[in-house]
């Protein structure tokens, strides 16, 4: 019943906030008979996912590695919908929740128009993006990871800055297009087995052959998605031109689904051509990896800077995903939630705080912000630690594992996938140092300009103590991520 309640909560928010009137005053239309309330409705639900979730985690079993609250709930013509969480996916659940009570409020006071549409699809969003994590089959994985599209289509492209339309059409056409091979992959295994269940999914042996054809599918899907080097093109656009809380929500949770997607449809069921494959994958991460970095270092728009910075460290958990050892998966789930962390966190400061203030996101622009909000610079600083992947932060769990696990698996890539570290040291600090310090501040900002507001504040530091605390005690995830990493694990030994 809990799982039910998380998705149908959102929906519940959904229809209070469509049913209240609108009405024009002059000439512009008020989407509600009051602004406040619709906000105030959305957060309130949004929240109260969130401590639901809180729930389903306090009650969960850390020491089994099956689902659990599983849920039956239709039978549509010998078609059944399971729901159902394990220690992987309940991680997931939390960061959706998590994130986004925070990207409604990141845009409190910035969205004026069609605000009932815009809180309808950020709701909308969170249904979709939690069934991904909760659904028990394989086709309805499919169905809900597609069906975010068109919300975040329409979230880039009615709310998003000048260039809005064109990067919500390179958004849907790149993953619609990667996706494909998904479903085609996806109907091919129920040609063959005639099930799209997981369990009975992760019992079957396709032969090799079969195996190389279902992986190539799959794996174009999730690297678009991830994204890699040469599908990247939709996330600088999407990114740059979406609205805050679009950023946020791509950042933090769009771009873990793929990582997810590995651990449910590739390493357990498609385990030889994983294991056989593994070269190639680690290939294209480490070129990721460098790509990324490099187009990380000549950017001069703060917020690009940021989505190439997450393109470079979503290579590294998808590297550290396949490399078969209990600390890869393990530091692999634990940066992409750390991730989901700090590229909100960044997303917020860059995004949202500075270009309110400024009106620009060109770095070179930024100057002495530290003179003026100290604050600010405070929690930017942690938040910019964390992206380099500093000691006493999560990402620095993360990133190690990782990286132990390609380590172990391919030494020569490992060693390569490695620089990212140095160099998301480099474009982050010099990020931190060119807008905080630098010398005295520019035209830009105003001399009576106001640190962070108690919205402001209050977010960043949520996002903050995330990353410390589960910097400082990450046996908080370890612990109950350790069994299904295991019995992951022993699938592809007892190939």
């Amino acid at each position: 019943m809990l799982l039910s309640l998380l998705l149908i909560i959102p929906i519940i928010g959904i229809f209070i906030i469509s049913n209240l009137k609108a009405y024009s005053v002059g000439s512009s239309l008020i989407e509600a008979e009051n602004t406040q309330k619709i906000k105030v409705i959305a957060l309130v639900t949004a929240s109260v996912n969130m401590i639901l979730s809180f729930v389903v985690y306090v009650f969960f079993n850390s020491s089994s590695n099956q689902y659990q609250f599983v849920q039956e709930h239709y039978n549509i013509q010998s078609f059944d919908i399971y729901l159902g969480v394990d220690g992987i996916s309940i991680y997931f659940v939390l960061l959706t929740t998590i994130i986004m009570p925070i990207a409604l409020l990141a845009n409190w006071n910035s969205i004026k128009e069609n605000l009932k549409f815009y809180l309808i699809t950020i709701l909308l969003l969170e249904t979709l993006l939690l069934a991904v994590f909760m659904v028990l089959d394989i086709l309805l994985f499919y169905i809900f990871f597609e069906s975010i599209l068109p919300p975040l289509f329409l979230l880039i492209g009615l709310f998003g800055s000048s260039n809005k339309v064109r990067a919500s059409y390179y958004f849907f056409l790149y993953t619609l297009w990667g996706s494909l091979f998904l479903l085609l992959s996806i109907l091919t295994m129920y040609s063959i087995m005639g099930t799209t269940d997981f369990d009975a999914l992760f019992k079957t042996n396709f032969d090799y052959t079969m195996q190389f054809v279902l992986f190539g599918g799959v794996f174009i899907a999730f690297a678009v998605k991830t994204p890699t080097i040469f599908l990247n093109n939709w996330l600088l656009k999407a990114h740059v031109e979406s609205p805050l809380g679009g950023s946020i929500i791509l950042a933090g949770i769009v771009l873990k689904l793929s990582l997810y997607g590995i651990f449910r449809l590739i390493l357990p069921i498609l385990p030889k051509a994983t294991l056989d494959l593994t070269f190639i994958v680690y290939t294209i991460g480490v070129i990721t990896i460098l790509y990324a970095s490099f187009s990380t270092l000549r950017t001069v728009d703060v917020k690009e800077l940021i989505a190439y910075s997450s393109v470079s460290h979503a290579a590294v958990y998808l590297i550290g995903a396949f490399s078969n050892t209990i600390q890869g998966i393990e530091g692999s789930i634990t940066l992409g939630l750390a991730h989901g962390f700090v590229s909100s966190g960044l997303f917020i400061c860059a995004g949202g705080i500075l270009y309110d203030r400024s009106g620009t996101r060109m770095i070179y622009l930024y100057r002495g912000v530290a003179q003026l909000m100290p604050l600010f610079s405070i929690l930017f600083f942690i938040l910019s630690l964390g992206n380099c992947g500093a000691p006493l932060t999560l990402n620095f769990i993360g990133e190690f594992m990782s990286l132990y696990g390609v380590f172990e698996k391919l030494p020569v890539l490992g060693l390569f996938a490695a620089t990212s570290i140095v160099f998301s040291a480099a474009y982050t600090i010099y990020m931190f140092n060119r807008i905080t310090f630098g010398g005295s501040f520019t035209k830009f900002f105003e001399e009576n300009i106001s640190d962070t507001t108690k919205r402001e504040f209050t977010l960043l530091l949520v996002l903050v103590l995330f990353t410390v605390i589960l910097g400082i005690y990450p046996s908080l995830i370890l612990d109950s991520l350790h069994y299904p990493v295991v019995n992951l694990i022993y699938s592809f030994q007892s190939i």
